[in-house]
């Protein structure tokens, strides 16, 4: 019933294609991303060189996730009863080009890994496939295992952050964009049978705590998040009408700001600074805050993100919203309001 509410809320601003993708007929869960998506692959990385202090460090951290929680790909998999096996799960070597045959997950893989840019390489300094890389990389596991592609499958990309944050996308300007990177992530998916591929734009970069640190400006990192964005839809655009496929695209921006403009609609009291930032005084109700770190939302945060997903795939629609802006997700964080108001009665 609430995933019905919240899906008729929201306000399409382009144009609606029909559904191709449903809950019900989605059959894995195939993740190319960064640390917005990864379940486990960077601390499983990290834990083979330093297996006491992995990267991101449990505790505060939860699970191997950049976040005190389950994230959108925890959410969302448990809604559509599916695990997406992160791809360090499969394989003991760190050779993505070439990974070994391995019995394939029918439920889908997590090739996500934290600090992933958008085309090669990692912000971190490990030699680890960036977004582009890592559909590369999902082509070979493919071809060696002899396997096809599952055409009823969602397959989700995102990815840009880390090349605007940590710099590359500023200093070579002879390479290719984070959007071209993006796009060309999901054209090659879409080119070896992909049918149903959901797409995430960026946050304002320039309004999450980080944008102010580290020599960063945040009007600066504002203006690249709306070039990406925009030149992101327009190649989506063009790979959706030249190879007909099925693009979802989350307008995570717009969501992003609606929160950061009425954290009080969706439950939150601080959208400034991060729960770690406050630490430990934040984790008496880390509910309060919209984001975990200078840079990842809390892990109620990513229920929101696992919301606008579910709605655009749930049988319940008709129709997929070709650009989603959550216009009413403050229902669910009303229910929260009152459940928390509930529970301070009882106390007193």
């Amino acid at each position: 019933m609430k995933t019905k509410i919240i899906a008729a809320s929201f306000i399409t601003l382009s144009c609606i294609v029909p559904l191709k993708a449903s809950a019900g007929t989605i059959t894995g869960l195939y993740v190319f991303g960064d640390s917005l998506s990864d379940t486990g692959n960077t601390s499983n990385i990290s834990s083979l060189f330093n297996p006491s202090n992995p990267i991101p460090p449990s505790p505060p951290y939860f699970a191997g996730r950049f976040s005190n929680g389950p994230i959108w790909v925890d959410y969302l998999g448990e809604k559509l009863g599916l695990t997406s096996t992160p791809i360090t799960n499969l394989f003991p070597t760190l050779n993505f080009a070439t990974p070994p045959a391995t019995p394939f997950p029918t439920q889908g893989i997590n090739f996500a890994i934290g600090g992933a840019n958008s085309g090669e390489g990692n912000s971190f300094g490990f030699p680890l496939p960036g977004v582009l890389e890592q559909v590369s990389a999902f082509q070979g596991l493919l071809q060696i295992n002899q396997q096809n592609l599952d055409s009823n499958a969602l397959y989700a990309v995102s990815g840009g952050a880390n090349d605007y944050l940590f710099g590359s996308a500023f200093l070579d300007p002879n390479q290719p964009q984070p959007y071209t990177n993006i796009s060309q992530a999901v054209s090659n998916l879409a080119a070896i049978g992909a049918k149903n591929i959901l797409v995430f734009n960026l946050p304002d970069l320039g309004q999450v705590p980080a944008s102010g640190t580290n020599g960063r400006n945040p009007a600066i990192l504002t203006q690249a998040t709306q070039d990406f964005n925009s030149n992101l839809a327009k190649n989506l655009d063009e790979i959706r009408k030249n190879q007909k496929v099925n693009i979802i695209e989350i307008d995570i921006y717009s969501l992003v700001n609606r929160v950061l403009a009425t954290p009080g609609e969706f439950g939150f009291e601080n959208v400034t600074d991060s729960c770690l930032s406050q630490f430990p005084n934040c984790i008496n109700d880390t509910s309060k805050y919209f984001f975990w770190d200078d840079i990842h939302p809390s892990t109620d945060g990513h229920k929101l993100v696992a919301e606008s997903v579910l709605a655009a795939t749930t049988p319940e629609s008709s129709t997929t919203i070709g650009v989603l802006f959550l216009g009413a997700l403050g229902a669910m964080s009303s229910i929260k309001r009152l459940q928390k108001r509930s529970i301070k009665s009882s106390i007193q």
